[in-house]
């Protein structure tokens, strides 16, 4: 059969002359069969596998016939909220809505529901009282045991319990999918399927787990005791290795359990290349055209995926509860096969836009005991100093890009996914920072230090400012070197747990000293299964047990975004308090390193300003009646 998208219709379904299908996939996202999208990865696989996928995407939750489009399927039901969060997705960190969907038609807002996975399995369970429900995606494996919710600001149940779903899928979920249909089509029932790695499920019934399983504290004692949930998640966070991860067993009332099996394995290069080389048609349905269709695919349509895992261990990143720190790649041929591909398109200009994933410059485990052992539970690879066993090593980044640069039609190929810059500056040969300079930035960089405080970046799981500095050092002989004219843009971030005033003044001043003004702030957003959320919800690090203040005020957090960009009018008054607040009046004044002026002065330069703007407006209409 000629490729084509998966059915999203009856009639697309009787085409294929089907009379029944097997999944009947429903998402938050709308359909968008490009590998950038979990939903498309699973289905194709599935499809690879023999099985009928029909698509439902976005149904009408407040309607119970849009999710009986296809009928019955033969084997259940696949729920996934979206490509991300559903309810990131909606508010920013402020809780407001937000205006935009880029994973919607038209980039429409409010086509999903919140807690979107939880809402479709509920949909379904009122019309299929009894079909299997599997749910997957970033939305349920973040949400898989008892979690923070900043948005309800409370511990909520594992989503298996709020949902009712039968089996959740967590991680990127190829291997777990796989072997749940193969268990399911050979009439396995659903409640039997207790053996797959990288699932949770919930049961009634934990006298067959394993002896050398965790039993977790309960739901209420999670709920009463914040200290125990630090320590609830510190066991979690030391079994997300496929290799010593042990498995987990969460007690609720009602003799309740969730039981979390052991991670699936990682992929190998070989099963990574059959993934992202299956049939995708690679962009949105045509369905979509008329309503301007799927702004999200603009991301990542001229992009590449060369890997996934990080072992880079940010506190603030869900990877190592989702795609974990062991990292899979993709082989040269698969990549250069893609990139191949991409230059047919008919509005392909000659730029691919990135070649990368979680951190671009990963191209194989950290060290070789990952791929036999796990990782360490009790330390990280590059915080706070590089592992002595961190095997550092551009060389296969370096020819992957030469070969992608080498290709007919390409013109330029970008490197936007991030680069580990503390991973660069471990890096003994600077042959990889001239290769990036030399080819691979437009005029700047842009790298995370996050923030400039140690205090704050121990916190964060990030490397001292120094590293940074280094970094910065080594980028700016490198381009004097070459004689090219390129910046940095740092990525930094206000409110996160740790950072007090004093660390706001502190970065306000790096800024003033870089004479770089961000445009946008990024504000601490505690998203679900991190150890940063898990930080702002009990003020414990759970790595370390020790307190951590949190700014959780919202007057406070204006203040340290505001001293982020201090040169704006707009925040003059919440810099000035900021500045009363920390006894660093000296930075109030006419100095160089002053942040601001004196208030008398402030008001009248304001009002030279309003005269000036007042002015500009009288002469513009005057010329206009000219």
């Amino acid at each position: 059969m000629e490729r084509d998208y998966l059915p999203i219709c009856m009639e697309d379904m009787k085409k294929r002359g089907w009379t029944q299908a097997d999944f009947v996939f429903v998402i938050g996202d709308a359909y968008v069969d490009h590998p950038s999208f979990g939903p498309a990865i699973i289905s194709r696989l599935l499809e690879r596998y023999g099985y009928k996928v029909c698509m439902i995407a976005q149904p009408d939750w407040k309607n119970d016939k849009s999710i009986d489009v296809f009928g019955r399927p033969r084997l259940g039901f696949l729920v996934c909220g979206g490509n991300m969060d559903s309810m990131v997705n909606h508010y920013s960190v402020s809780k407001k809505r937000r205006q935009k969907d880029a994973y919607s038609p038209g980039g429409q807002m409010g086509l999903r529901p919140d807690y979107a996975t939880t809402v479709y399995c509920n949909l379904i369970r009122r019309t299929y009282k009894d079909v299997p429900i599997i749910i997957g995606g970033i939305e349920a494996s973040l949400r898989r045991m008892a979690h923070y919710d900043y948005w309800s600001d409370k511990l909520k149940h594992s989503i298996l319990v709020d949902s009712s779903a039968d089996i959740l899928s967590y991680g990127m979920g190829e291997h777990s999918m796989i072997e749940i249909a193969e268990a399911l089509d050979s009439g396995i029932d659903v409640k039997d399927i207790t053996f797959v790695r990288g699932t949770c499920y919930r049961t009634k019934d934990i006298s067959g787990v394993p002896e050398d399983s965790i039993i977790l504290p309960d739901y209420d004692s999670l709920s009463k005791d914040r200290l125990e949930y630090a320590r609830s998640f510190y066991t979690q966070y030391c079994n997300t290795d496929p290799f010593a991860g042990k498995r987990l067993v969460e007690p609720y009332n009602d003799h309740l359990y969730v039981v979390q099996n052991p991670p699936a394995l990682p992929l190998s290069e070989g099963e990574m290349d059959d993934v992202y080389g299956l049939p995708y048609m690679r962009t949105y349905h045509p369905s979509y055209e008329k309503d301007g269709g799927v702004p999200a695919i603009s991301e990542v349509k001229f992009s590449l995926i060369s890997n996934r895992g990080c072992f880079g261990g940010c506190s603030f990143c869900a990877l190592t509860f989702h795609q974990g720190r062991i990292m899979q790649v993709r082989s040269h041929e698969s990549l250069l096969d893609e990139a191949k591909m991409i230059t047919q398109e008919k509005d392909f200009k000659g730029y691919i836009h990135d070649v990368g994933g979680p951190t671009a410059n990963f191209r194989q485990p950290s060290c070789e005991k990952q791929l036999t052992r796990g990782v360490c539970k009790n330390r990280q690879c590059l915080f706070p100093k590089p592992c002595p066993n961190l095997k550092v090593d551009h060389r296969d980044y370096i020819k992957l890009l030469k070969e992608l640069r080498d290709i007919p039609k390409v013109k330029k190929v970008f490197i936007r996914s991030g680069i580990r810059f503390d991973y660069v500056v471990a890096d003994k040969s600077d042959a990889f920072l001239e290769e990036l300079c030399r080819y691979h930035v437009s005029g700047q960089l842009k790298v995370a230090p996050e923030h400039v405080s140690d205090a704050v970046l121990e916190k964060m799981g990030k490397p001292e400012n120094s590293v940074y500095k280094g970094f910065v050092k080594r980028y700016k002989k490198m381009n004097e070197r070459l004689g090219m004219d390129q910046y940095l843009v740092p990525y930094l971030m206000s409110s996160h747990p740790g950072s007090t005033l004093k660390e706001a003044v502190e970065l306000a001043e790096h800024l003033r000293d870089l004479e770089y003004m961000p445009e946008q702030v990024q504000d601490f957003y505690p998203t679900p299964s991190t150890i940063s959320t898990c930080m702002y919800y009990t003020g414990i690090h759970p790595l370390t047990g020790e307190k951590v203040y949190v700014p959780k005020n919202p007057h406070e957090k204006a203040i340290q975004r505001a001293l982020m960009q201090y040169k704006n009018p707009e925040n003059r008054e919440l810099v000035l308090e900021g500045l009363k607040m920390t006894g660093r009046m000296d930075l109030v004044g006419f100095g160089p390193k002053c942040l601001i002026r004196p208030r008398e002065l402030h008001k009248k330069a304001k009002k030279t300003q309003t005269r000036s703007s007042a002015h500009e407006r009288y002469q513009k209409k005057k010329n206009k009646k000219r």
